[in-house]
């Protein structure tokens, strides 16, 4: 991509009104957030990591501006991809970059699961982990962003009381709604319970009780800005794909590989329309971005970290114990 040259920055300033028109449609409404400029006539790109491009502006549309995504290193920037990236959004603008409203958010914390993998009497999410439910942990962390408005708990009425209990400590609303089947019916149970005016919804497994703030606060800016973001960090391991037989077909590139984490956020009304495509073709998804990958829209990775473990086997919950121990400063209770 050509560098910004001095006669291009002056089109730019001499153009800024009727580009602020398509920035504002497109949510990223701040006017010196340009990064860089291409002057060719090629498709909309929407790169996959680094940054969001910016549809041509509708009097030049020769040119195309990038934008840097909040909390990515611009040169680290990998191949783009074609794709789209028109949705509205109400993100605020604080000195250059993206604010999430103060009680603008939704989360569905899902703890409908069973654990049959741990063994234990009752379900992983409300086992002791050094003396407080796993499921609480989390909970207590959104509980306490100005950004969250509510809370919608997802599980079966016979577990209730473990979150009423904690009405008194948290200055957030406390619903509650029936888990499906499925996860994703979990979900859609979920999204029909969140408040109407509710700008970004964020899904969360409540047996991951070790997210941090500071990962929920750069997740939820990135899905203002794209409208669907999840929690992940690059695979380590080597990958390899197997047939029926356990004989291996191929090694995948592991630099291109990210576990998927949660949370997981998304504007409610794309969520909606992945829903409704979902539900019309019968489709099963495994995690909720892979609903919004259905409608063809871009999902951005915000890096995560190693430490927002699923807690599924006895050997989680050890693994869990011994980073809260090393963390007792910042125990939530």
């Amino acid at each position: 991509m050509a560098l910004v040259t001095p006669f291009a920055r002056n089109l730019i300033q001499v153009t800024k009104a009727a580009a602020e028109i398509e920035w504002r449609e497109m949510g990223v409404l701040h006017p010196n957030n340009f990064l860089t400029l291409t002057c060719s006539t090629s498709s909309l790109l929407v790169p996959s990591k680094p940054h969001v491009t910016a549809k041509p502006s509708p009097i030049f549309s020769h040119i195309h501006i990038n934008f840097p995504s909040p909390g990515r290193n611009v040169e680290s920037r990998k191949e783009p991809r074609i794709g789209s990236c028109r949705i509205k959004c109400s993100a605020e603008v604080d000195n250059g970059s993206a604010k999430v409203k103060e009680r603008s958010v939704s989360v569905i914390l899902l703890a409908g699961g069973k654990g049959k993998r741990m063994g234990a009497s009752m379900p992983k999410q409300y086992l002791p982990l050094l003396g407080q439910p796993i499921a609480l942990y989390s909970l207590y962390t959104f509980s306490r962003m100005i950004e969250v408005k509510e809370i919608v708990v997802v599980c079966d009425p016979s577990y209730n009381d473990i979150f009423e209990e904690t009405k008194d400590k948290i200055n957030v609303d406390l619903k509650f709604t029936l888990p499906g089947k499925e996860r994703q019916d979990s979900v859609y149970s979920g999204l029909q319970t969140v408040d109407s005016n509710c700008e970004l919804v964020c899904i969360h497994d409540s047996a991951r009780p070790l997210v941090t703030s500071g990962d929920v606060e750069k997740v939820l800016k990135d899905g203002w800005l794209i409208g669907a973001a999840v929690l992940g960090v690059p695979v380590k391991a080597t990958i390899k794909e197997a047939n029926s037989e356990s004989y291996v077909v191929r090694t995948l590139e592991r630099k291109t590989l990210w576990e998927m984490q949660t949370p997981q956020v998304i504007k409610p009304e794309l969520l909606r329309k992945g829903f409704e495509l979902v539900k019309r073709g019968g489709l099963e998804v495994t995690d909720d971005v892979s609903i919004v990958e259905h409608l063809k829209h871009p999902v951005y990775i915000t890096e995560g970290s190693y430490t927002n473990i699923k807690v599924t086997t006895p050997d989680d919950l050890l693994l869990a114990e011994r980073i809260l121990n090393m963390t007792s400063s910042e125990l939530p209770k």
